[in-house]
């Protein structure tokens, strides 16, 4: 493994597709953001961004507030694992890994639920993704944790 010194400290090289990942993170947070922000507060100039996907709101509109409320919360946990992610602390690999686990898993129940587009779609991206989170390269990429988060 290639190795680079930065402080004083021997660091492994980041894999490659490292930054992209934690992009996707970060991403990920806006959009979570983007969707919470619109339902908990309905009738702000940002509702237009909806139109982008009309069945998704007419799904997610009636649940109102608490299903807004859960996006920030989603919104919170990707961000948290990109901060982690970029300061290559373990506790981020492991956050990273659970959300993109639990997207598998919800690809797998809208498989089951007959949707037979998105259900193989969510596995195939989420799992890639998972496959690339769990190899020995990418994990050995991050600093055990030396202080609790």
């Amino acid at each position: 493994m290639d190795h680079q010194t930065a402080g004083g400290k021997h660091r492994i090289k980041p894999a490659r597709g490292f930054t992209a990942v934690g992009v996707f993170l970060l991403f990920g947070m806006s959009m979570a953001s983007l969707a919470g922000i619109t339902l908990v507060w309905r009738g702000t100039f940002l509702d237009r961004i909806w139109a982008l996907n009309p069945t998704a709101y007419a799904q997610l509109a009636p649940l109102g507030r608490l299903v807004g409320a859960a996006f920030l919360l989603l919104a919170v946990a990707l961000g948290a694992a990109a901060v982690g992610w970029f300061l290559r602390r373990l506790w981020g690999w492991r956050l990273a890994v659970a959300i993109i686990a639990i997207q598998v898993i919800g690809g797998l129940i809208n498989l089951l639920r007959g949707d037979f587009v998105r259900g193989p779609i969510g596995i195939v991206i989420a799992g890639a993704l998972l496959i690339y989170l769990l190899r020995p390269q990418v994990k050995g990429t991050f600093l055990p944790d030396q202080s609790r988060f």
